[in-house]
C-alpha cells in the first residue's frame, strides 16, 4: 500500500468491475475504456472542484442510462463524498450520509416507516448513495470506496447500519457480494424515476467479514464475496487516522 500526498489511502490495482449504477442499459461504446495496472488514490471531495469532478461522473454513468441525478443535495450537512482517481482522472465515486433527527436520510422519501422501525431499536443508520464506478474499473476501487465508508460511519462515528435503495436488477448483486438482506420490499423511487429496493446491512457483520476475508485478493480461497478486494485489517488504523484528522 501507498500513502501519497492529500489521499485517505493508495493502491496499485487492475481492470475488471462495469458500472455500479441503478438501472441497466446499452452500453455506450465511447464510454468502454481499458485502465491497466495503475495507482489509484481515494480521497474526500471536499472542495468545489472535486465535487464537479464527482458530480460529472456520477452524471454520466447514470445520464446515458436515462435517470435522473438531481445536482442538490439536501443532505449536504450529514454527508461525505469520496471518490477515486487515477491519472489525475476521477474513475470512481461515492456518498455517505449519516442519520441525524433534523435531516434523516434519503431513503426516508420512499422508506420513512422502514427506517423508522430501526431507529425504534435504537439502531443507528447510515446510507451509501450516488454510487458511480467507471468501465473498466478494478472491482478494488467499489471494495476500497465501501472499506473507507464503514470505517467512517462504523469505527468513528459509531453507527450500526447500512440501508440502500437499488434497482430490483442489482439486489442479488449486493446480498451476494457484501451481505445485505431485505428490508423494505420494491417501491418507486422519485428522486431517480425508476423502482428501487431497500436494502440493510448489520455494520457488526461487515467488520466481521474484514476481519476473515480483507487483504485476500491474492491467494487461494473460495470466498466469492468482494470482502477479499477490502483493505488488510492492518491498514484501517491509518486509514482511520487520516480521516479524524480530515486529511482527503
Amino acid at each position: 500500500m501507498h500513502v501519497h500526498d492529500d489521499t485517505i489511502i493508495s493502491f496499485e490495482a487492475n481492470t475488471g468491475l462495469r458500472d455500479l449504477v441503478v438501472g441497466e442499459g446499452r452500453p455506450d461504446p465511447a464510454m468502454e475504456h481499458e485502465i491497466d495496472q495503475q495507482i489509484f488514490h481515494i480521497r474526500m471531495a471536499n472542495s468545489q472542484g472535486r465535487r464537479e469532478s464527482a458530480s460529472l461522473l456520477l452524471k454520466k454513468m447514470y445520464g446515458w442510462r436515462g435517470y435522473a441525478v438531481d445536482p442538490n443535495s439536501s443532505h449536504a450537512l450529514n454527508k461525505i463524498t469520496l471518490f477515486a482517481e487515477t491519472g489525475g482522472v476521477t474513475v470512481g465515486t461515492m456518498s455517505l450520509c449519516l442519520d441525524d433527527d433534523d435531516i434523516g436520510l434519503p431513503a426516508d422519501e420512499n422508506f420513512r416507516d422502514k427506517l423508522d422501525e430501526l431507529r425504534g431499536q435504537r439502531r443507528r443508520l447510515c446510507e451509501p448513495s450516488r454510487l458511480a464506478i467507471d468501465k473498466g474499473v478494478s472491482k478494488r476501487v467499489f471494495a476500497a470506496l465501501i472499506h473507507i465508508s464503514y470505517i467512517y460511519a462504523h469505527n468513528i462515528h459509531g453507527y450500526s447500519d447500512y440501508v440502500i435503495e437499488v434497482n430490483p436488477r442489482h439486489v442479488m448483486f449486493y446480498k451476494r457480494m457484501l451481505g445485505f438482506r431485505d428490508f423494505g420490499g420494491e417501491r418507486p423511487c422519485t428522486r431517480v424515476g425508476a423502482p428501487a429496493v431497500l436494502l440493510r446491512l448489520d455494520l457488526d457483520y461487515m467488520g466481521e467479514q474484514i476481519r476473515e476475508f480483507g487483504g485476500l485478493m491474492e491467494r487461494q480461497t473460495t470466498e466469492r464475496s468482494f470482502y477479499p478486494y477490502f483493505f488488510p485489517t492492518h491498514d484501517e488504523p491509518g486509514i482511520t487516522s487520516r480521516l479524524m484528522q480530515g486529511r482527503n
